[in-house]
């Protein structure tokens, strides 16, 4: 049964998820924060991206670029530094790479949609062992920094490499890939809302990207087979 119409280029659940995302944010930001306006803008900038990149969009990739840089900044002034490095070193270059790859290959020639690719079983080793090695090195970099809460911030770069690979190589499991590493994201902002409550805002903040991202994961998975079916 189809529930979602279209309502120009955003279907009626991307409109409800985007506004939901939204409202949900900026409330906790109220109630929680108030004055650290960087914070809420990092947050709609991010989630602003999601939607856009659920529909293979490349303005996704331009929105995460800038959300990396402010992202990357706040960080920083919580000790983060596993995620400064990961945002500002890895996300932000890759964000760069991803857009050239989407906008070099749309679907069809239209650019508002790129074409869905499929990463197979020797270059999944492939990931996974890269995956490993950059973990492992940065580990030690990380430890050197005094890291706050060492083990989700290194498991937090792990899964943003993985899932920035696999943007760039436009599979629908880049988005899965995210969604794992918000999962990782929300236990490190709720550790630090435990010594500053105004980062439950960010806690929120990250919990609205993980529906976000699982939505993607979904929408790319039918973009697949539609484009599958119309090749």
């Amino acid at each position: 049964m189809q529930d979602k119409k279209k309502h120009g280029y955003f279907t009626k659940t991307e409109i409800a998820l985007w506004i939901g995302s939204v409202i949900f944010i900026t409330v906790s930001f109220l109630l929680f924060d108030g004055q650290n306006y960087l914070t809420l803008a990092a947050s709609l900038i991010g989630v602003s991206s999601l939607i856009f990149n659920a529909k293979g969009n490349p303005t996704g990739q331009v929105l995460m670029i800038v959300f990396s840089l402010v992202y990357g900044y706040i960080s920083y002034g919580c000790a983060y530094y596993g995620e400064m490095i990961t945002f500002l070193g890895m996300t932000l270059p890759m964000s760069v790479f991803s857009l050239i790859s989407w906008l070099k290959n749309p679907y069809k020639g239209n650019r508002a949609q790129v074409k869905v690719s499929t990463v197979g079983r020797y270059e999944t080793i492939f990931m996974l062992l890269l995956t490993a090695a950059v973990t492992g090195a940065f580990y030690f970099i990380l430890d050197a920094l005094g890291t706050a809460s060492l083990i989700p911030s290194t498991v937090s770069l792990a899964t943003s490499f993985a899932a920035a690979y696999l943007t760039f190589r436009r599979s629908p499991f880049f988005a899965l890939g995210y969604a794992a590493n918000d999962v990782i994201l929300i236990v490190l902002w709720i550790i630090a809302s435990l010594s500053d409550p105004k980062y439950i805002s960010v806690v929120v903040c990250f919990f609205a990207f993980l529906f976000n991202d699982v939505y993607g994961y979904i929408n790319w998975q039918r973009m697949k087979k539609k484009q599958a079916l119309d090749s």
